[in-house]
């Protein structure tokens, strides 16, 4: 790419694949001055994905907007998913299944929070979502659960599509390349220069975030705070998003691992589905100086990552700060005992 492309010719290119409409964007950028008190230093912005308005709000209303459209494009009428108990994108994905009159059909481990229909388990069966459970150790052991149902629904004469796959993730990070294209807009309005974004990111939320920031031609630090520990390479799996995303935007663009930060250092003691006790601090430092409520299992623990990344120094004080809100609110009712401690 001989030069960076502007906000608008992004969204023309990006106009060309198929999508869905199914959130409400831009999303708000607030300013935290409370926040920003409280950490003593930089300017703190929340990017509130958590108002992109599918049940509930989050970050997978972008990226279904465009994996979902690949299910319609193949003629699906059953979007198929599957994930932690108390998955968001589970939630989000019975919600886009809903609105484009598609039943959905979800697998789900069976987990410590799965014996109690609370939460976005409650949310699934409100939807219409038929949920099974797996015997399983984690969500990356679901794929041969996944195939099975994928089969059963093709043996009853049913088009499905597995939505939560590898193979679209590239499409569901053109909502987050798009993303960036809001904040380029909202902090050019105010005459703002961000520094830095922090964001919870496993899969596909920070790839987009990290394309856009490039052909943009922007110097925005990117920092994801992993919600889970993989076994696979995050970075290799995120290269391979990047690489996708490229080919599909016919670009001349080479991402390498030095573009990536990624840091697993606050999942907590016990893992992916438990909170930690610095991302339960963090949850109520947001909530009592700002009035914005985070979820204790990805947004609470990496803002505990961006407040302890402040007192380490690595964040300036004089820095720009965009917090981005990836949504999770109906977490907080599948949690309280945790919670309320």
């Amino acid at each position: 790419m001989a030069q960076p492309l502007s906000c608008a010719e992004l969204r023309v290119r990006i106009a060309r694949l198929p999508r869905v409409s199914l959130g409400h964007f831009p999303t708000p950028l607030d300013f935290c001055p409370r926040l920003t008190e409280a950490l003593g230093g930089p300017r703190i912005f929340m990017k509130r994905d958590d108002c992109t308005g599918l049940a509930f709000g989050g970050n997978k209303t972008r990226q279904l907007e465009f994996t979902v459209a690949q299910a319609v494009q193949a003629g699906a009428d059953v979007l198929v998913g599957g994930a932690g108990s108390q998955s968001n994108h589970c939630r989000q994905l019975a919600a886009a299944a809903a609105s484009q009159g598609m039943d959905c059909a979800l697998v789900v481990v069976k987990d410590h929070k799965s014996s109690e229909k609370e939460g976005n388990l409650l949310l699934n069966d409100l939807l219409g979502a038929t949920v099974r459970f797996a015997e399983v150790d984690s969500q990356e052991d679901l794929n041969e659960a996944k195939q099975d149902l994928m089969d059963r629904l093709v043996s009853e004469g049913r088009k499905p599509f597995l939505v939560m796959q590898s193979d679209v993730r590239h499409f569901g990070a053109m909502g987050y390349a798009l993303c960036m294209a809001e904040l380029v807009d909202q902090f050019s309005n105010m005459g703002e220069q961000l520094d830095t974004l922090v964001v919870c990111s496993g899969t596909t939320t920070q790839p987009g975030l990290i394309f856009g920031n490039r052909i943009l031609g922007m110097d925005t630090r990117i920092i994801g705070m992993a919600p889970i520990v993989w076994s696979h390479d995050l970075k290799a799996a995120f290269l391979d998003v990047l690489e996708k995303m490229t080919g599909v935007m016919d670009l001349d663009l080479t991402f390498t691992a030095d573009d990536i930060i990624n840091l697993a250092s606050y999942v907590g003691p016990r893992g992916y589905g438990y909170p930690s006790p610095e991302g339960n601090d963090a949850f109520r430092l947001v909530a009592r100086s700002e009035g914005i409520f985070l979820d204790p299992i990805y947004s609470g623990k990496a803002f505990a990552g961006l407040a302890d990344l402040v007192r380490k120094g690595q964040i300036g004080s004089n820095e720009t700060v965009v917090f981005l809100h990836t949504g999770g609110s109906p977490l907080l009712f599948a949690y309280s005992e945790e919670l309320s401690v």
